[in-house]
């Protein structure tokens, strides 16, 4: 049966009746691993279903064996069915939200001794936990029970992952809480030193409060006080936040208090100013920062960029310009090759890198191997195989066996596209390339086995 969707999927068993649910239900839970803990608390009361969860807390909070980074998967999936059990089992939102507040608080015990170099626990809070507060939260009637939970939380998130809480703050507190907690965080912040983690730590929910405010007064006032040294990081935050909330004006100002030099991030910089500039209908400045990232970057999307500020007819002359100059350059780059490609100049991409043959690094493969499938598929075989070349005289350098398996599909493919190259234009012919690498690499017999030889 093909694939289909949950909602889809979800509406046709309930099609199928009750009978037919439990005996599938009864079945998949005696044969998958965790699932007879999970029927069984659909069958618990929401009483035994709250003290089964916090006696599973208890022993979380208990267990003193280490976490490896191999067993981190499994204890991550014991940890989502430890909330699964909650959410099919509790309706009452005050109490679930509480729960869940009590897995958070759970956060220390768990990454004390866990290797979670993976991220796989962190993601059963920043996701699954996440989710459940959430649910629980919105249906919660005393809001002010959970800003009071949300603030006992933050303020001992000591892991990071609490923190995640605040960036839904909306989806679930009305805004007079959400300013009524900003200005408790502000207090809190006000009462440590300047220079403190704890100020910067509420300074920081000040402003993730605010951004979901939509208050960008509130966030800069914030920013100020945390960062009042005005880095152009900090102009940045302040200029994006009124962008978002239609004011830039007062984005540009921010923007323009960034010194000329500084040129930290300049790319991101000038992406911001586009935008600002886009909105204030500033087509002449719009320009000169895509060509700004541009220049600094050539690539379909920035060429786009441009575009869209020069205006389409301007495509053809500007992507002649830049082949000009990209071939009338002295320096590779691995940016214009691509370029080259995107626009479809596959007899440009070739001389290019023939030129610049004996320069290629085949250890960058992320670059090199698209440039080398685009050439192949465009049926510019010369300057393929130079690239599958230089990957596999990378592979065969480097001496890792468990990479041989690349530089052996690389062979095989030079197999195949050498014949069709014409011109080999002084290079050794594949015959004699071959010929070389067996003399340079030949006691690499691993490789070589691997080949056929």
């Amino acid at each position: 049966m093909e694939n289909i969707d949950y909602d889809e999927l979800r509406k046709r068993l309930s099609e199928l009746g009750a009978t037919r649910l439990a005996d599938a239900l009864a079945y998949l839970s005696s044969r998958t691993e965790g699932g007879t803990e999970y029927v069984e608390a659909l069958l618990l009361t929401p009483e035994e279903a709250a003290k089964r969860f916090k006696s599973k807390l208890a022993g979380l909070k208990r267990r003193r064996k280490f976490i490896d980074w191999q067993a981190a998967p499994d204890f991550a999936r014991e940890l989502e069915l430890i909330l699964a059990t909650l959410r099919e089992s509790v309706t009452d939102a005050k109490t679930g939200l509480e729960l869940v507040g009590e897995f958070f608080a759970c956060d220390g015990a768990i990454f004390e001794r866990s290797d979670d170099s993976s991220g796989l626990i962190g993601d059963v809070f920043r996701y699954d936990a996440l989710n459940l507060f959430i649910a629980y939260a919105s249906r919660c009637a005393d809001k002010s029970f959970v800003s009071n939970l949300l603030l006992r939380l933050y303020e001992h998130d000591d892991y990071g992952v609490r923190a995640e809480i605040l960036t839904k703050v909306s989806e679930f507190l009305p805004e007079k809480e959400m300013r009524a907690l900003a200005s408790e965080f502000w207090e809190r912040a006000k009462g440590e030193p300047p220079d403190s983690y704890e100020a910067g730590k509420w300074w920081i929910g000040v402003e993730l409060l605010a951004r979901q405010l939509e208050d960008p007064g509130l966030f800069e006032k914030a920013k100020l006080n945390a960062n009042p040294e005005l880095s152009s990081p900090t102009c940045m935050q302040i200029a994006e936040v009124y962008l978002e909330n239609d004011d830039p004006e007062m984005a540009l100002f921010w923007m323009e208090r960034i010194s000329p030099t500084d040129r930290f991030r300049a790319d991101a910089q000038d992406r911001l100013l586009y935008s600002i500039y886009e909105k204030l209908g500033e087509r002449e400045k719009m320009a000169e920062a895509a060509w700004r990232m541009f220049n600094n970057h050539r690539s379909h999307s920035t060429l786009d960029m441009l575009l869209h500020a020069l205006g389409e007819s301007e495509q053809e002359r500007v992507i002649e310009e830049q082949v000009k100059e990209i071939m009338g350059g002295e320096d590779l780059s691995y940016d214009d090759a691509a370029f080259l490609v995107d626009m479809g100049r596959l007899d440009d991409a070739s001389e290019y890198l023939f030129r610049y043959r004996d320069r290629l690094d085949g250890d960058l493969y992320p670059f090199l191997l698209p440039l080398a499938k685009a050439l192949e598929e465009g049926e510019r075989f010369l300057g393929a195989v130079i690239v599958y070349r230089s990957l596999l005289e990378s592979i065969l350098a480097r001496a890792q066996s468990r990479y041989y398996h690349h530089g052996v599909r690389y062979l095989k493919k030079l197999d195949v596209l050498s014949p069709s190259v014409k011109d080999w234009r002084g290079l050794p012919s594949h015959d004699d390339y071959k010929e070389s690498l067996l003399e340079v690499h030949g006691r690499k017999r691993s490789f070589w086995s691997k080949y056929g030889l």
